[in-house]
């Protein structure tokens, strides 16, 4: 039921979308699902499966280079600054974390079920 071609693309197109076009992000995850949903031509259901899922990998990947950014790229002291601020963000965040791990999954999802619509008509 997972096309991990559609998801792959889908979820690296996520980050990107997450990461350079975070003002634009609620119009850039409706595209990405679409196009998600478009490549796995499974009919909706496999389009939101896939879409879905590329939003759930792509949040995760997201929160990975946060905390790798946070932990490395923050510590002025050495490795124990960065390590304190990789406790502290790690722990305000997680909910967070889930929260746009919830909201990708459902953008993502619904116009990736648009897309796999559209596609199984062909």
């Amino acid at each position: 039921m997972t096309k991990w071609s559609a998801v792959t693309v889908g979820f690296i197109l996520a980050v990107i979308v997450k990461s350079f076009f975070a003002p634009y992000e609620f119009v850039g995850l409706l595209i990405v699902g679409f196009i998600t949903g478009y490549i796995a031509r499974d009919g909706a259901l496999g389009g939101l499966w896939n879409a879905a899922v590329a939003g759930a990998l792509g949040t995760i990947i997201s929160a990975i280079f946060f905390i790798i950014i946070a932990t490395f790229g923050g510590s002025i002291v050495g490795i124990f600054g960065g390590l304190t601020g990789f406790t502290i963000s790690g722990l305000a965040s997680i909910i967070a974390i889930i929260e746009n791990l919830i909201y990708y999954a459902i953008v993502m999802g619904i116009t990736g079920a648009i897309g796999g619509t559209l596609a199984s008509r062909d």
